[in-house]
This record gives structure tokens, C-alpha cells and sequence, in this order.
């Protein structure tokens, strides 16, 4: 606890309080209200309210909410940090009487945590308690209101409320003026004090969690059932706002869906979450709707009860999430690219509420720590995290020092996974890099070694005497397309190959992390460590050739970018990569620990269309399959939604989740072009690599030195950049397609270059014949492949492009059975992005 605060609260005397009415909670039990009048005297130079619970907390003052935070405290390890949030009173507490009360429903201090079966209540507390403590600082003398005795207690008409289910709010129940001086509460209880350690209670700093944005909807309509269902276009965190008219004890539901099953809502991925509000009227008039103490992940909303039509400016979607500063943007000439970037920022906003989460919808919204590991070097460009993910990583840090193990999900609310395993335990080493990396700041490095250190240093006792890691759990390359539905981690690539492959890569970042805080000692022991992984690695899975066992995309990606591999080893590497990518037809073979590298290992060996001809694939599965499906955020497993429109049967199938968004790190560093080559980027390269058929690009993001910029644009043969860098930073600047390869030395301000390109080749078409086509192997192989798809299984693909060579390709199509304008429109990309 911070002493400053500790002092004061021991001097106030001020305690958790509870209501005797739920001395033992059960899940969906009314909120507890409470509530004290106070006095100030003339003279008052400041009042602050120092505020949080076991629960989630609405302060009110004089009949007002106090502050704009939602879902306060947030979410912490309660054991070790529970947050307190202090808000200024100073203009709104008045001379002479004043009331105070709060709202304290059961959050994620009492609601059922984790999923499907192992969902469990009141993991940290058994009932709702408050703890507020009022500053009142005069010239003379500081006088205190605290939570105590004092306080009374009772029940309004917040009734049932759950994260996962929803909230029940019968407006009869309002017990009017109850936040207001001179209500009266006598027939409500005197609060008792509850027993919790004081010691939890942490100053916050992360932002608060917010009402960001609304949203109107994008359509309303009347299902068969006779419900309404309202469509918000877009698939968000929070919930929905309503204004409502009707008789007194009209019931109306709200049920969050996804996605949408032969034109009406499924709830297929809520598991066993009801996500669920139910609002009861007052009847006195038009009443304005907005649920508290949960929320929910839903781009569609199914309302009964009305009791008339839903008018457009009657309801609205609130969106809800850590109000975290936005830092990057990205912007192409391919409206589905940018689709693409859209749907991973709204998965980053979906999964940041507090803390960085997996979903926001089911039953679940934990702290899964590979989600967060894979997907933090694109969170780092998007917005300024800072602040949310060092406080995450201090619950890391906790969590891990009690149990003596990194947790799988953080706070950890799931016994029984008790060993290290690679990407997602590897967090408390990669992401205090990665935060270090961007923001050039060695303090969350200092704040995160021992907990980075201890976590390595406990693997090292798991590695074979050749230094590979070969024994305990892993996830490995967790939902590759091909692994079985209900066996995610089945996939291609050797689950220990992937996790020596991920252990060598964070030894190194260790020592680095050593070496930048001068403990040389603990760098020289971590780079042996290092060394060692590799090369166990390399006598176990490396040929001489630099060809790999068990051959896979994620195999040969992570030997490629995380060191594994010689310099003379690389061409074979990078040209079997190549040849997998093109075999599969672009189409994406990789899961959670592959994903994020794939790219980037095929431009780093030289295959950069080839790069691009990946990203921009349509067909399933592909980063692009769920935009041209309509999807507004990242799917959690690649068939989230199967052909026929129907959600995956497997019982895990999040539309929101943000790992495998990851590639938008390529997009940013390869298409923009921007990398940091210091931390912080004091330095920078910006070497932008055009290609995928794109003819501008526009990015900017906002470094710990001010904002940086690029676009790029090609039009009648000519190449147009620009770069604008901050104050303080210096860049090299490669010009793309350049004739002269040119590198520019620039440092602060605006800059701008203009130069002629090489003639281009006239592009191939679907008109262009299937001979010219056939010449380049790669369009061949992609046109092969994407018929393959669609004709039936005795076509000869290859004879028949044989047999038809002069013949435009546009011609052949229209002669050949099961083509369709899909199977056009993907040959056409196809040919468009090898050009």
C-alpha cells in the first residue's frame, strides 16, 4: 500500500463495510446501496474521496455521480492489489449538509470467473463491501468521512448483476433522494465492517476503464419471434442504452449476440454467459435505460418486451473500455486491408476492459497471457499502453512470486496449471521488452527483473543436458487451421520445437534486459543460457542445408526470425517457407505462436510478395476470409464461422479476440516501414516495401518522442514519399523501388522526395492467356490452386491449362464447371497481387 495513503486511512479509521443483509453472497443478489450525510464548514480548501470495493463501485455526491469511471476498481490480483481511486470534490461539496453514497454490485470480487464448467463464484470475497475515505482540508485541520459505522446500508433496484449474465434493474425499486441530504434511512441497516487486509490498497495509475464512444444503430428490424433486433454494424465491448416509455412493471430484455445465423441472432459463442439485461419500468414517463456492473461483446442486440416500435434515436450501442490514449493509424489504397486494421484495432479496444483480456463476450474474459505476448509489439503501435500493461504485469509479478510458477491467465482465477509453458509464461520476460522497446523507458524493466529473471531462471532446470525444452506442457502452435476442433493444440508444428524455438528468443531479450541495467553478471549467464538453446535447437531440428524437421510454416518462421539459423542456412530456409506458402496456396497454416512471424520470416529472406500475396488471400483460411465475410473483428480460430453461416460447433469460438491480428505488426513495419532501431525510437529506419497491387499508403504513430509519419503513393510511374519525424530523433529513410536504392540520413521535421520509376511490365489480367500466366511459376501455382478449390476432383488442373494456353483465362473460365464470380474475383486477386 502506498505510505501516504496508508497514513491516511489509519488516521481516519476508515474500514471495508458490508451490508448484514449478504453477509455470504450468492451470484445475482441485489446490489448493496450505502449511504452517510456529512458536514462542511466554511474555509474548505480542498475535498477529495479516496474510494474502491470488493466489487464494482458507483460513488455519488449531493445526488450526482461522482467522476466518469465504470467498472471501478477494475480488475486486479485482489489478494495483493486492490485499487484505489481518488476523485476531486472541491467544486461539488457544498457549505453546511452534505450525502454521499455508493453502489457496490458484485463485479469480479464475487461473480462467477472462468469457464464453461470451472466457472466459479466469489473467488475473492463473499460479499459487496466499500471502502471510501472523504478529505476534507482546511486552512487549521483535515476532517475525515470513512467508511465505517456511520454508514447505513440497503437495497435499490439494481437487483440480479453478473459480468458473464447481465444485470436486472427494476426502476419500481428506486428509492428516491437516496444520494440527496435529508433522506431518510432508518429503516435501512447499520453496515458492518468486513474483514479484508488493508495492505491490498494501491494507489491506481493505469487509466480508468470508460464510456468511449456510442454507436447508432445500423439497422432495426422484427425477427420472427416478434423480437426487435438492432444491428450496430460493429462488433464492440459495453452495452446498450435505451429510452423507453410504458405502463409500470413492463419487462424488457436485451440479449448481446455476435453474429447473426439465417438472418436472427445465435448465442452459440456466450457459452454459457446469458449476457442477459432486463429492465422493469417505473412507468412515470419516458425512462432512459443503461445497465451497470457488467458488460458485455455483442455487434447485435435482440430486445422483447416493447411496447412499440424502437425508434432509431431511442437506443444506442455504449462502448466501453480502458480509456487508453490512441497512438497509431494506418490507411491503404485496399479498402479490405484497411477492413483488416479496423477489425484488429476493435479486437485491441474489445480486450482491453482493465486488463488485456482473450474475448469479451463468453463466459470467460481472462488474462491469457500468450494472447497478450502475441499480440503486444501491434498493441504498442495502436495505442500507448503503458500504464494497463505495467499494471497487469505488477498482478504477473505478484501472482508468480506466491504460486512460484507464471500463471496461465492473469489474475489468476484456474488451479491447476502449475509449469511453465512457452509464449504465454514467457510474457513476464517478452512484454517488459517489448513496453521497453517502444517507449525507450529502462524503469519497467527495473520494476519487472526479478520477475523476468526468476521466470527463466526456472526453466532452465526443464532443458534436456542439449538444452532443448522437450518435456512438461505447452500449447505450441495453438489453433493451427489444421489442428481438430476440439484439440487446438494439435497442431503441425512440434509443440517442443516451439517451445525451445520461444525459450532461446527469451533468454536472449533476458540478457538484453540484463545488459541494459548493468547487471553484466546476469547478461553473460543468460546469453550462455541462450547459446546453449540454440544450439540444441540446431543438432536436434536443423539439417546442415537449414532445412527443418517436420516442415512446417511455423517451424521454419520461428528458426528464421528468432536467430536459429546461420546466415548461409537462411536462403534454403526462407525458400522452403516459400514453397510451403505456395503449396497451400497462400492460405494461413499457422496458429498462435506462428502467426505473428510468418510474414515477416518470408520478407526477411527475400520473399516479400510473397509476404503480401499471404496477407491479402481470400480464401478460407485467411486473414482476409472473415472480411469478405463481414467480419468487424478478429476471429479467435480461423473457422469461427464455417461455410454454410453456421458458428463452429467446438465450444471455443470467440468473433473477438486479437492474437491472430498480429500481422498487423507486418503491416506497420514492412508496408509502412517503420521500425525502431533504439528504444523509444530515438532512432529509426523507415524502408517502406510496396507490392499486394497498393498504391499508397498513409500511417503515423505517436512515439514517447512525438509523431511520426509516412505515406507513400505510386501513380503514372511515379513514387511520392513523405516522412515527417519529431524533435530529438534522427532516421534513415530507404525509398522504395528507388533505381538507385536510395538511403537518405534525415533528422527532424517534414520531408519529401519524388522520383520516376522503372517501366513496368504491362500487368497480367484474368484476359491475359493462360501461357503468359503459366511463365511466372508463382501466378501458376496460385491459379492452380484456387481452381483446384472450385473445380471437381477428376479435373486435371494442370493438364487443362496445358491444353488451353492461347486461350485468355477469362475464356477458360467461362467453360469450365463450379466457377463462380467468387472463384473470378479470388483468381483475379490472386493475379493482381504476384504482379
Amino acid at each position: 500500500m502506498d505510505n501516504m495513503l496508508s497514513a491516511q486511512f489509519e488516521a481516519a479509521g476508515a474500514v471495508f463495510v458490508g451490508s448484514p443483509e449478504r453477509r455470504v453472497g450468492e451470484p445475482g443478489d441485489p446490489a448493496v446501496y450505502f449511504r452517510t450525510e456529512f458536514e462542511a464548514r466554511p474555509g474548505l480548501l480542498s475535498a477529495t474521496l479516496h474510494i474502491t470495493a470488493l466489487g464494482i463501485v458507483e460513488p455519488y455526491l449531493n445526488g450526482a455521480p461522482v467522476g466518469d469511471e465504470v467498472l471501478a476498481p477494475g480488475w486486479t490480483s485482489y489478494r495483493h492489489r486492490l485499487l484505489v481511486r481518488s476523485h476531486n470534490l472541491t467544486t461539488v461539496v457544498q457549505v453546511g449538509k452534505n450525502a454521499f453514497g455508493a453502489i457496490v454490485g458484485d463485479g469480479w470480487a464475487l461473480g462467477r470467473l472462468g469457464f464453461e464448467e470451472i466457472t466459479r463464484p466469489r473467488i475473492y470475497a463473499d460479499r459487496p463491501s466499500l471502502f471510501a475515505l472523504i478529505e476534507l482540508r482546511y486552512p487549521d485541520r483535515t476532517e475525515y468521512v470513512a467508511s465505517g459505522d456511520r454508514f447505513r446500508c440497503g437495497q435499490g433496484p439494481v437487483r440480479g448483476n453478473s459480468l458473464y449474465d447481465g444485470v436486472t434493474i427494476d426502476a419500481r425499486l428506486e428509492p428516491a433522494g437516496w444520494t440527496e441530504v435529508g433522506f431518510d434511512d432508518r429503516a435501512w441497516h447499520k453496515a458492518e465492517p468486513v474483514d479484508w487486509d488493508m495492505a491490498t490498497l494501491t494507489e491506481a495509475t493505469a487509466e480508468p476503464i470508460r464510456r468511449v464512444e456510442e454507436l447508432p444503430p445500423k439497422k432495426i428490424w422484427k425477427s420472427p419471434a416478434g423480437t426487435t433486433v438492432v444491428d450496430f454494424g460493429q462488433n464492440l465491448p459495453g452495452w446498450v442504452r435505451l429510452r423507453l416509455d410504458g405502463p409500470s412493471g413492463t419487462s424488457v430484455t436485451v440479449r448481446h449476440a455476435e453474429v447473426l445465423v439465417d438472418g436472427v441472432p445465435d448465442y452459440t459463442t456466450l457459452r454459457t454467459a446469458k449476457a442477459t439485461d432486463r429492465y422493469v419500468l417505473a412507468g412515470n414517463g419516458p425512462e432512459e435505460f443503461e445497465p451497470r456492473f457488467t458488460f458485455h461483446g455483442f455487434r447485435y442486440a435482440e430486445i422483447d418486451g416493447l411496447t412499440c416500435d424502437l425508434l432509431e434515436e431511442d437506443v444506442r450501442a455504449v462502448v466501453v473500455h480502458s480509456d487508453m490514449i490512441r497512438t497509431g493509424w494506418f490507411e491503404t489504397s485496399n479498402d479490405l486491408l484497411n477492413r483488416l486494421h479496423e477489425n484488429v484495432v476493435w479486437s485491441m479496444r474489445g480486450n482491453f476492459v482493465g486488463i488485456p483480456t482473450d474475448c469479451p463476450q463468453r463466459d470467460e474474459r481472462l488474462g491469457w497471457t500468450g494472447d497478450i505476448n502475441a499480440f503486444a509489439p501491434t498493441a504498442t503501435y495502436l495505442y500507448d499502453v503503458r500504464k494497463v500493461l505495467t499494471s497487469w504485469l505488477d498482478d504477473l509479478a505478484l501472482e508468480q512470486k506466491d504460486f512460484g510458477f507464471v500463471p496461465y491467465v492473469v489474475p489468476d482465477v484456474q488451479p491447476g496449471h502449475d509449469t511453465p509453458t512457452a509464449l504465454w509464461s514467457d510474457v513476464a520476460v517478452r512484454l517488459p521488452w517489448q513496453l521497453y522497446w517502444e517507449y525507450g523507458d529502462e524503469e519497467v524493466l527495473r520494476r519487472c527483473y526479478d520477475s523476468m529473471a526468476t521466470f527463466t531462471r526456472s526453466v532452465v532446470p526443464l532443458l534436456d543436458p542439449t538444452g532443448l525444452w522437450n518435456s512438461g506442457f505447452q500449447f505450441g502452435d495453438w489453433l493451427d487451421p489444421s489442428a481438430p476442433a476440439h484439440q487446438p493444440g494439435l497442431a503441425k508444428a512440434d509443440r517442443h520445437l516451439v517451445a525451445t524455438a520461444f525459450f532461446h528468443q527469451t533468454a536472449r531479450e533476458m540478457a538484453c534486459a540484463a545488459a541494459v541495467l548493468d547487471r553484466m553478471e546476469d547478461a553473460d549467464y543468460f546469453t550462455k543460457v541462450a547459446d546453449r538453446v540454440r544450439e540444441g535447437f540446431r543438432a536436434e531440428y536443423v539439417s546442415p542445408s537449414g532445412r527443418l524437421t517436420g516442415e512446417c510454416a511455423t517451424a521454419y518462421a520461428l528458426a528464421i526470425r528468432f536467430g536459429l539459423l546461420d546466415a548461409a542456412q537462411l536462403p534454403r530456409a526462407g525458400a522452403r517457407l516459400v514453397d510451403i506458402a505456395r503449396r497451400d496456396g497462400y492460405r494461413i497454416s499457422t496458429g498462435f505462436a506462428g502467426t505473428p512471424h510468418v510474414a515477416h520470416a518470408l520478407t526477411e529472406t527475400g520473399y516479400t510478395d510473397d509476404a503480401y500475396r499471404l496477407l491479402l488471400q481470400t480464401m478460407a483460411p485467411s486473414f482476409l476470409d472473415p472480411v469478405v465475410r463481414g467480419a468487424t473483428t478478429i476471429w479467435e480460430r480461423w473457422d469461427a464461422i464455417l461455410p454454410d453461416g453456421t458458428v463452429n460447433p467446438s465450444g471455443m469460438t470467440s468473433l473477438n479476440h486479437y492474437a491472430l491480428g498480429s500481422v498487423a505488426n507486418w503491416m506497420h513495419t514492412v508496408i509502412v516501414g517503420l521500425r525502431a532501431t533504439s528504444p523509444g525510437f530515438a532512432t529509426m529506419r523507415i524502408a517502406p516495401q510496396p507490392g499486394g497491387g497498393l498504391t499508397h499508403v498513409r500511417a503515423a504513430h505517436d512515439t514517447a518522442h512525438g509523431r511520426v509519419s509516412v505515406e507513400w503513393k505510386c501513380a503514372d510511374g511515379t513514387m511520392t514519399v513523405r516522412v515527417a519525424i519529431p524533435d530529438g530523433t534522427t532516421a534513415v529513410v530507404a525509398l522504395p523501388e528507388h533505381p538507385d536504392r536510395a538511403e537518405h540520413a534525415v533528422s527532424a521535421g517534414r520531408h519529401k522526395w519524388t522520383y520516376t520509376l522503372a517501366p513496368a511490365v504491362e500487368p497480367l489480367t484474368l484476359d491475359s492467356s493462360v501461357e503468359r500466366l503459366a511463365a511466372d511459376d508463382t501466378i501458376l501455382m496460385s491459379v492452380s490452386a484456387v481452381l483446384r478449390e472450385y473445380l471437381p476432383p477428376h479435373v486435371d488442373v494442370a493438364q487443362l491449362l496445358g491444353q488451353s494456353a492461347t486461350l485468355p483465362l477469362s475464356v477458360l473460365l467461362n467453360e469450365l464447371p463450379g466457377v463462380t464470380d467468387r472463384t473470378r474475383r479470388e483468381l483475379a486477386a490472386a493475379i493482381q497481387s504476384d504482379n
